[in-house]
């Protein structure tokens, strides 16, 4: 009775297991892997077998054919995305069966009026799709999380300096959400203390033809611009022009409303900007990921005066999703408080783990 009982937990285990890896990929060499995909961003698929404790990094574009019954949030390079399965008709064509529909705005007509695309197969390139994540395991399997320190220390002038970035995001089906803590400390004989601190909440509202509302929140204290604190919200309209497997391109613009407080004043300003930016994103060269952003901030209530802010990070990945980046950051403007530099950069060099 207890070889039985044995016998039949081990045949169910086996079974169960079968069941769970039911997703397969066909690579250009011909080779055949079956297991279950996880999620594919920035041309890189993440696979989990059963004969392996250590996800497979796979690169998209060695990937010929692929096959699930798995529902995941797939987004095409035309900004298009869908919640549904899918499998390949061929060695260059995908069939994405949608399981929900998705909603568009018809403004053809006078009334906006909220209308579904029917729930059909759609044929696309396999090269079009450009983002799957499994939503079948519900509110984790879309968070994102990362974080890196850095540290120098000089004995000559006694230099101590630490820096740390933390950041979460989650990815709904029509919006995420990310925030970010970025915070340096720098100490040195006969100088005062540096400082510099900035948390940012960024929102993304997507739409037809990857348009994307957003809303950021963003405040920053930064001892080298005698900036106590400044508040910014930005309201605007953005645009992937380019959002491929390889490299994204994107712009944005809008208004941005601060409030501002520097060190000797006895209270705070409010002030009106209008705010143009680009991201430009490359990660089509093997384990390094190239980032760059730049915002320009002309003053709508102060005549003359321009901000603008540019952000340049390299980051080369390790295995068990650890990487080494280097980055730097610069906040730049044309009339500085009386005392202040009117041009801060940051210069970091940290390790981190990314989920």
């Amino acid at each position: 009775m207890k070889k039985i009982l044995i016998s039949l937990a081990f045949n169910l285990f086996f079974v169960s297991v079968l069941l769970a890896q039911n997703d397969t990929l066909i690579m250009k060499n011909k080779d055949k892997i079956i297991g279950e995909i996880k999620s594919m961003d920035k041309g890189i698929m993440t696979f989990e077998t059963d004969y392996s404790n250590v996800d497979f990094k796979i690169d998209w574009k060695n990937v010929n054919q692929v096959f699930s019954k798995t529902n995941y949030l797939i987004t095409l390079s035309d900004g298009m995305r869908y919640n549904g399965s899918l499998g390949s008709k061929n060695d260059s064509l995908v069939e994405i069966f949608p399981t929900s529909p998705e909603r568009v705005i018809n403004l053809s007509k006078k009334k906006k009026i909220d209308e579904p695309i029917p729930l059909t197969a759609l044929t696309v390139p396999i090269g079009n799709i450009v983002y799957l994540n499994a939503i079948d395991e519900g509110f984790w399997s879309r968070l994102s999380f990362f974080f890196d320190v850095g540290t120098n220390i000089t004995k000559a002038n006694d230099l101590r300096q630490f820096t740390f970035n933390l950041g979460t995001g989650y990815l709904a089906d029509r919006w995420k959400v990310n925030m970010t803590l970025n915070s340096l400390r720098s100490t040195q004989s006969n100088t005062e203390p540096i400082k510099r601190n900035e948390v940012a909440l960024n929102y993304n509202y997507f739409l037809q033809k990857d348009w994307f509302l957003l809303y950021n929140l963003n405040v920053l204290s930064n001892t080298e611009q005698l900036i106590v604190f400044r508040n910014s919200n930005m309201v605007g309209l953005g645009k992937y022009f380019i959002h491929s497997n390889k490299v994204y391109l994107a712009f944005q613009g809008g208004v941005n409303l601060n409030n501002e407080e520097f060190e000797g004043q006895t209270s705070s300003t409010q002030t009106a900007e209008a705010f143009v930016g680009m991201g430009y994103n490359i990660y089509d060269i093997g384990d390094l990921d190239l980032l760059s952003s730049v915002v320009v901030y002309p003053s709508l209530s102060t005549k003359g005066r321009v901000r603008s802010d540019f952000k340049f990070d390299i980051r080369y990945e390790f295995k068990f999703d650890l990487y080494f980046k280097v980055g730097t950051t610069l906040n730049y403007d044309n009339q500085p408080v009386e005392g202040a530099s009117d041009l801060d950069y940051i210069f970091q060099t940290t390790i981190g783990w990314k989920l």
